[in-house]
């Protein structure tokens, strides 16, 4: 991997955002996405398909999810846009209906993980006070989205805060069930359980790779990154490692403190684990728990907005989408389209339902972002992005996809 100079913006642009978001900022926002998508809300569910082994099952979508990952650096280096993977398809393809249909789907994705973030943090919600699942999910939409069109500072700085909490909670659930790596052995992680089978392995790797999803959505706000072609490749490495440590010991202890199928019954799985650990807080990992769905929902609202905002901006949809408010320096009319969708989702699917359509059209638009820096490569050798991958990346990472993505669908 080649590291390069960074390309720092011109004194004459004039961007139409606020670029008010350093490396730091950028990175808790989208290690805050990361975390909030899956292993508070999705733990439980991944144990019930892969059995004794969820861990293998989160490696597997870990592999998947960090080989496209290396792809994202060098495309947003390349092109720090709010439209981000719709401009890398017509960089590479120059179709347009092709990247308008795209950047939709990465807005349809967004729309299903937010509504299955907003259930989850209802189930955590209930665990402490019995509130209707549709009365909290929709609630919590209401007020996230509120925040988003107040501004991206303030919905930056409300991820960042969460973040803290979201890794907190994490710590004390691998501290106080510490004892439980004392417990088992590397190679049995990897073994395949044979009450499930690989069939069953591989069905919870591709729940599990709802977990990992988050980095492609921090790409968005690269037209409010200062120093957006350094900044962004960075913040995702480092998001990205910060999560997988956290994922994988969390995993490990989840396992063994707690029976595989037992966790899978569970909406508020963490506060399960934390209490057999021995905790005599269980509440507070609850409310851990909703923070969480929180951070990651009010990350999905940004990511919808800022899609439909760049694919106006290039003349790709109703150009209304573009328009920023006076005041706010948010995309308005895009960011309440998107959380009335996200509201209309969290009403009508269910948990499980929503994070396998996250997984499946964020599976798609990871293969088309691979092939797409496959042609740019060729094309464009040279660059004033950050970083430089290694050419056989991206063909790794279509391989890596379109194998889930068929095992799923045709299994």
């Amino acid at each position: 991997m080649r590291i390069g100079p960074a390309v720092t913006e011109s004194a004459g642009d004039d961007p139409k955002l606020n670029r008010t978001l350093g490396l730091p900022l950028v990175t808790l926002y989208g290690l805050g996405n990361i975390l909030g998508a899956g292993i508070y809300v999705l733990v439980g569910k991944v144990a019930g398909f892969a059995g004794s082994s969820t861990t293998l099952a989160f490696l597997i979508a870990m592999a998947t999810a960090a080989v496209t990952a290396l792809s994202y650096m060098e495309l947003a280096g390349r092109y720090p846009v709010s439209a981000s993977v719709s401009v890398y398809l017509h960089r590479a393809f120059g179709k347009r209906r092709l990247s308008t249909m795209i950047g939709l789907t990465m807005v349809g994705g967004g729309v299903a993980s937010a509504a299955a973030l907003a259930q989850g943090f209802a189930g955590y919600l209930n665990s402490l006070v019995p509130i209707p699942t549709a009365v909290a999910a929709v609630g919590l939409l209401v007020v996230l989205g509120a925040i988003a069109v107040k501004g991206i500072g303030e919905s930056a700085t409300t991820a960042a805060a969460l973040t803290g909490l979201e890794v907190l909670g994490l710590v004390l659930v691998i501290w106080f069930g510490r004892k439980a790596f004392g417990h088992i052995e590397v190679a049995s992680l990897l073994r395949i359980d044979p009450a499930v089978g690989l069939g069953g392995v591989f069905a919870g790797a591709f729940l599990a790779f709802y977990a990992f999803i988050g980095f492609e959505d921090m790409v968005n706000v690269a037209e409010e990154a200062k120093n957006p072609r350094r900044t962004m490749p960075l913040a995702i490495l480092f998001a990205l490692l910060a999560s997988t440590v956290l994922y994988l010991l969390v995993v490990v202890v989840s396992t063994t403190v707690v029976a595989p199928a037992e966790l899978a019954g569970s909406d508020a799985p963490l506060t399960l684990v934390f209490e057999r650990s021995g905790a005599s807080h269980g509440v507070f990992l609850s409310l851990i728990g909703m923070i969480a769905a929180m951070n990651g929902v009010i990350v999905q609202i940004i990511m919808g907005s800022r899609i439909l905002y760049g694919l106006a901006s290039e003349g790709w949809i109703h150009h209304r989408f573009g328009r920023v408010h006076g005041s706010y320096q948010t995309p308005v009319t895009a960011t309440l389209v998107v959380v009335a969708a996200m509201i209309v989702g969290a009403a009508v699917l269910p948990l499980v339902s929503l994070a396998q359509l996250t997984s499946l059209l964020v599976l798609i638009i990871f293969t088309l972002v691979n092939a797409a820096l496959i042609v740019i490569k060729r094309r464009h050798r040279e660059h004033g992005g950050y970083i430089d991958v290694p050419a056989p990346i991206p063909y790794l990472g279509v391989m890596l996809c379109l194998g889930t993505l068929v095992f799923q669908v045709f299994n």
